[in-house]
Order: structure tokens, then sequence, then C-alpha cells
């Protein structure tokens, strides 16, 4: 009797593990002006220690791509910062940094093409 409340949930477990990468959402957001089909747009991982966050892009494409790491403290007397754009040329890593005074609430990189 037991195993048949189980199965649903074994069931959904298994469903979720054979899904392909490609139907799973995923952080990085393609810019409004490009072409769903071009490839653009720098590769991101954060990195968020205490108050500090760093992100380090990587552009395997031709064409540049500004980068921007934006930054919401979790206080609400914190301020929360966006950083300056950085370009991010073909084959090239490029470090973003920023902090807050307390804890980091959440933290993400926009993309936009250069001109």
């Amino acid at each position: 009797m037991r195993l048949f409340r189980l199965a649903p949930a074994a069931a959904a477990v298994a469903l979720v593990l054979v899904l392909p990468y490609e139907a799973t959402p995923h952080a990085r957001v393609r810019p409004a002006d490009a072409d769903p089909g071009e490839l653009f747009g720098a590769s991101c991982r954060i990195r968020v220690g205490g108050s500090r966050v760093t992100a380090y892009c990587h552009n395997p494409y031709p064409a540049t791509d500004q980068v921007t790491l934006h930054v919401e403290c979790a206080r609400w007397w914190d301020l929360d910062s966006d950083g300056s754009p950085v370009d991010a040329g073909p084959a090239q890593t490029v470090e973003l940094t920023g902090r807050c005074w307390g804890d980091v609430g959440s933290a993400w990189v926009s993309h936009r093409r250069a001109d």
C-alpha cells in the first residue's frame, strides 16, 4: 500500500533527471536586439563571498559584448549598485566586482552589444 504513495514522487524525480539540458531554464538572457539564430553574448560565472561579488565573463564570439554587474543588497539600508559597462572582446575574459556593506541579496550580469 505504501509503494503506491511513493510511485508518483519517484516518477517525478525520474522525469526531472532525464530531461535534456536545453529544457531546463538558464540564467543567461539574450539581449532584446539580438537575432535568435545569431551567436552572441559572453558566458558569466558569479561568485558571492560574504559581502563581495565577483563575476568572470568569457566571450567566445567575434562580436564585442558589453557586460555590466548588478548587485542587489539584502538589507534595506544598503545601497544596490550597477557597475560600469566593460567591453568583453572576442576570446577575452573580464572580471567584474561589486559589494554590499552587509549581505548580498542577488547579483546578475546584463549584456549589450558594443557599438
